[in-house]
């Protein structure tokens, strides 16, 4: 259960599960091992497993019509990603997911996750929350973006996400945060 130990003890800050509630959690999760700048997630197909990392870096991001790279989700350790949009709708995705580092990852099938919300209560309460939470820090991310300027929005970043911030390529941060790379060096150049 070791390899489980991260997604176990986040679903534990939110639920309690029983042992056999764990066991059939833990057998819809598929391990999968990804090399850096491998793709999980790649528009023109549907995107079917939201994904935990356990150990690792990835990003989520789409190219506009000028093919320029808008970063929407970084993540290490004990974070989710995916195309949601697709995963949930089960449309083609729109998005690429693409691996910073050399990562391993828990997949889960979407109608294996939806199987088991029918059936096990604090499964599908564990989701809830995350999706709750995901949504409220979609929106403050969107009131940060219009209201803050890029060294704000920097600062703002590298405080709550250090980790992150001093991890990742500076082009991914910056695109994450809409900013050049040149302004993050100038604003780094300042403090």
């Amino acid at each position: 259960m070791s390899k489980y130990k991260g997604i176990l003890d986040n679903i534990a800050r939110y639920v309690t599960l029983s042992d056999d509630e764990i066991k059939e959690f833990t057998s819809i999760l598929k391990t999968t091992r990804i090399k850096k700048r491998q793709f999980v997630v790649q528009p023109g197909f549907i995107s079917e497993y939201q994904n935990y990392i356990v150990e690792g870096a990835v990003r989520v991001f789409y190219l506009d019509d000028l093919g320029k790279e808008h970063t929407i989700i970084i993540g290490i350790e004990d974070w989710f990603f995916s195309d949601f949009y697709s995963y949930v709708h089960r449309t083609p995705a729109e998005y690429y997911a693409e691996a910073l580092e050399d990562s391993l990852i828990l997949q889960m099938k979407y109608e294996d996750v939806e199987e088991l919300c029918n059936r096990i209560h604090p499964i599908c309460q564990y989701f809830r929350l995350l999706i709750q939470k995901g949504f409220a820090y979609s929106h403050k991310r969107t009131i940060s973006n219009i209201s803050k300027t890029s060294e704000e929005r920097y600062w703002e970043y590298v405080d709550k996400y250090p980790q992150i911030a001093n991890r990742v390529p500076q082009y991914v941060l910056a695109s994450y945060l809409g900013i050049s790379p040149e302004s993050i060096s100038r604003i780094r150049s300042r403090s």
